[in-house]
C-alpha cells in the first residue's frame, strides 16, 4: 500500500506519541459526563466539565491556541493555554504533543471549565486532555476562506463508500437518520398501541413467495437444499394470523436480485402488517392515521418538501379507482377489455408491450406510464384487475377485480394493501395462473407455488387485510431525499477500483483519471484531447497513472485504449 506525504507524517507522528510513553489508542474509559449541545443548553460560567470528540479545527497562536471539537451532538471551542495545561517547568504536553503531534481527525477527551471569549463564544478552558485515538489518514474536512467554503466532500460515490467519512465531516448527514429511527420509532409505537405483535419471519426462505421478484440464491450445505433470501414476508406472516394472532407486523429486510437506480437498492426494508377480520377499506383509514402520526413525529408537521413540491400527509387522503385513473388520463375504458384490446389501446398509446404480457401486465403498464406521474399529493389507487394481484381477495362488486389500494405521492408507490385472499382454492388456481404467466415469458410472475402456505390456509384464515409500506421511499419523501442512497448508511456499490484513497496522485493524475473512470475505456488520442494537458504534462501525467499501476494502455486493433486497472 503505497501511503500519502501526510499519512506517512502521521505514522511518524504515531511513533513519536509512544516514544514518549503516550499509548494513542488507550484502553481505559473515559469519564465523559457533558456534550457540546448539554454545555450550550445549561452554560454556567466556570462549570467544570469533561467531554470527548474528534478535533475538526486547530488555530495555534504561540503559548494559547483554539481548537473546535466535534462530538455526537454538535461542535464546542475549546481553549489550550500553555501555562494552564502544564503548570511546572516541563511544557512538553503542549509544546510538543498538542503543537506537533496531534492533528484534525484525532480523537481526544478534555477536562476544564466552561468561559465565555471577549466575542461572546462559549468555550471549555481545557485543564487536562488525554490523545484517545490516533487519526492515520486525514479526514476529507472542507476548507473555509472569507466566509467561502472549498473542498467540500461532495462526491456521491466517495460520500456512499465512505459513510464514516461523510458522517464526520458532513454532521447534516446525520439528520437523515435521526429522522430514520425517529420513523421507525413512531410507527412502532403506532402499532403497539394499537395491541398489535411485532414479530420476526425467515430470511433464508425454501421458496421465495409473497412477491413477484427475482431472488438471491444460496445453498444450505448440511441439507444439500437451495435456500432463497427473502424477497417479501408475507406468507409467513399471513401464517401467523392462521396461528391466531389478531395482527401482526414486521420490519424486514427483503433482497430483490434486480436493477439499481435512484430508488431502488438490492437490500431494502420494508414494513408488513396483517390484521385479522379488517378489509381494505379499514386499511385505508388506518394507512392515512398511521403516515399522518409518523410525519409529526419526524418532522413536527404533516407537510413535507420533496424537490419542488409541498406535500401533505394530513388525512384523509383522495381515493381514485385503477380504471376511473386510466380513463381520465387516456380516455379509454379498460373495464370489460379483453387482453387483445387492451395490447391494442397501449400500443397506441405508444407503450411497448410484447407478447409475455397478460392482461394484468398491460393495464399496469399503461397505469405506470399515462397515469402514475400525476398524483402528486397523497392518493389512493383503489380496486386492481385480479391479474395484477395473485394474493388479493375477488373484489365484493366486481368478481374482475380485486380489493387492492396503492398509496401513490409524488408518482411513487408507497404502501399496498389487500383484503387478502383466504380462500385456499381461489389461491391454488391464482398461483397456477401464475405459473402459466412465467411460462409465457412474464419475469413477474412466480416460478413457485407455495404448498405449506396452501395447507395453512386449507385449515382457516379469517377475513384479513394486509399493507406493505417502502420504509426506504417513506423516509426519503419526508426528508427531501431523491436517491435512495442517501437514505441508507451504507447502500450497495460496484466493486471499488483500487484507486484514489490508497495511491498518491499529482492534480493532474486525479483530473485523467476521472476521465477514465467514467467509462469501461476510453480512446488514448480521445483521452489527450480530453484532458487539455499540454504534450510535456500529459506524457509526464499518463506515465505517472500507468507506473503508479492506477491506469494501463492496451493495443488492440482499432487502436489504444485506456481504462481504469
Amino acid at each position: 500500500m503505497q501511503l500519502s506525504e501526510q499519512e506517512v507524517v502521521r505514522r511518524e507522528k504515531l511513533s513519536k506519541l509512544r516514544e514518549l510513553g503516550i499509548n494513542p489508542y488507550p484502553a481505559d474509559l473515559f469519564p465523559v459526563n457533558h456534550t457540546s449541545k448539554q454545555i450550550k443548553e445549561n452554560f454556567t460560567e466556570e462549570k467544570q466539565v469533561i467531554i470527548a470528540g474528534r478535533l475538526v479545527s486547530i488555530n495555534i497562536q504561540g503559548k494559547a491556541s483554539f481548537a473546535q471539537l466535534q462530538d455526537s451532538e454538535g461542535r464546542i471551542q475549546v481553549y489550550f493555554n500553555r501555562d494552564v495545561i502544564c503548570e511546572g517547568d516541563d511544557k512538553t504536553k503542549y509544546n510538543d504533543v498538542f503543537k506537533k503531534l496531534l492533528d484534525l481527525g484525532d480523537f481526544v477527551g478534555i477536562e476544564g471549565e466552561l468561559f465565555t471569549t471577549k466575542v461572546g463564544e462559549k468555550t471549555v478552558r481545557v485543564k487536562d486532555f488525554t490523545l484517545l485515538s490516533k487519526a492515520l489518514k486525514p479526514l476529507p474536512l472542507p476548507k473555509e476562506k472569507d466566509g467561502v467554503v472549498y473542498d467540500a466532500f461532495t462526491d456521491p460515490e466517495m460520500r456512499y463508500r465512505q459513510r464514516y467519512a461523510d458522517l464526520a465531516v458532513n454532521p447534516h448527514v446525520k439528520e437523515v437518520f435521526v429522522k430514520r429511527t425517529k420513523l421507525f420509532n413512531a410507527m412502532r409505537d403506532f402499532f403497539n398501541t394499537a395491541g398489535y405483535f411485532e414479530v420476526e419471519t425467515p430470511i433464508l426462505q425454501p421458496i421465495p413467495g409473497g412477491a413477484a421478484a427475482r431472488p438471491f440464491i444460496t445453498h444450505h450445505n448440511s441439507l444439500d437444499i437451495p435456500l432463497y433470501m427473502r424477497i417479501a414476508n408475507e406468507l409467513y406472516l399471513k401464517r401467523l394470523i392462521v396461528g391466531g394472532f389478531d395482527g401482526v407486523y414486521e420490519f424486514s429486510k427483503n433482497f430483490r436480485n434486480e436493477g439499481m437506480d435512484r430508488t431502488h437498492n438490492p437490500e431494502f426494508t420494508a414494513m408488513e402488517i396483517y390484521v385479522a377480520y379488517k378489509d381494505y377499506n379499514w386499511m385505508m383509514d388506518f394507512c392515512e392515521q398511521l403516515l399522518e402520526h409518523c410525519a409529526i413525529a419526524v418532522n413536527g408537521t404533516t407537510e413535507a418538501t420533496f424537490g419542488a413540491h409541498k406535500i401533505d400527509f394530513k388525512a384523509p387522503y383522495a381515493r381514485v379507482t385503477m380504471a376511473d385513473s386510466i380513463k381520465h388520463f387516456t380516455r379509454f375504458d379498460i373495464t370489460d377489455k379483453t387482453e387483445d384490446e387492451i395490447r391494442t389501446a397501449a400500443k397506441s398509446m405508444g407503450i411497448e408491450v410484447d407478447a409475455t404480457m397478460g392482461k394484468g401486465k398491460l393495464i399496469d403498464e399503461i397505469f405506470g406510464e399515462k397515469c402514475e406521474g400525476n398524483y402528486i399529493q397523497p392518493t389512493f389507487i383503489t380496486d386492481y384487475p385480479k391479474e395484477m394481484s395473485p394474493l388479493c381477495k375477488e373484489h365484493r362488486d366486481n368478481p374482475e377485480l380485486t380489493e387492492r389500494f396503492e398509496l401513490m405521492v409524488c408518482g411513487k408507490e408507497i404502501a399496498n394493501a389487500y383484503s387478502e385472499l383466504n380462500d385456499p382454492i381461489d389461491q391454488r388456481e391464482r398461483f397456477e395462473h401464475q405459473l402459466k404467466l412465467a411460462e409465457k415469458g412474464d419475469d413477474e410472475a412466480t416460478e413457485f407455488i407455495d404448498e405449506d402456505f396452501l395447507r395453512a390456509l386449507e385449515y382457516g384464515m379469517p377475513p384479513t387485510s394486509g399493507m406493505g409500506i417502502g420504509m426506504d421511499r417513506l423516509i426519503m419523501f419526508l426528508t427531501n431525499n431523491q436517491s435512495i442512497q442517501e437514505v441508507l448508511f451504507f447502500p450497495q456499490m460496484r466493486p471499488e477500483q483500487r484507486i484514489a484513497a490508497d495511491v498518491a496522485l499529482t492534480d493532474d493524475e486525479k483530473a485523467l483519471l476521472a476521465i477514465i473512470t467514467k467509462t469501461e475505456k476510453i480512446a488514448l488520442n480521445e483521452l489527450k484531447t480530453q484532458s487539455g494537458l499540454s504534450n510535456k504534462k500529459w506524457d509526464k501525467t499518463i506515465k505517472g497513472l500507468t507506473k503508479k499501476e492506477v491506469a494501463k494502455v492496451s493495443k488492440t486493433d482499432e487502436g489504444l485504449f485506456v481504462e481504469v486497472v
